[in-house]
């Protein structure tokens, strides 16, 4: 059983317009559309959460390091 037509498609949707009808059929669209884009703009805001923590990290191990060689230095 592979791919449906583009025939069994067209049947499809409309068999999904007479159920919901077309306008709610548009509510569902914009309200699927907005959860798309609150997920996406929620994951790239975690990427540079994790990003700047990551630099953070980065930053604070190489001043500890930097005020080893100092003391090392003395």
């Amino acid at each position: 059983m592979g791919m449906p037509g583009p025939m069994q498609l067209l049947l499809i949707l409309a068999i999904v317009i007479v159920i919901f009808g077309a306008k709610r059929l548009k509510n569902i669209g914009s309200d699927l559309g907005g959860a798309v884009k609150g997920f996406k703009t929620a994951v790239k805001d975690e990427a540079e959460e994790s990003a700047a923590q990551l630099e953070d990290a980065k930053d604070t191990a190489e001043n500890a390091v930097s005020r080893e060689n100092d003391e090392n230095k003395v």
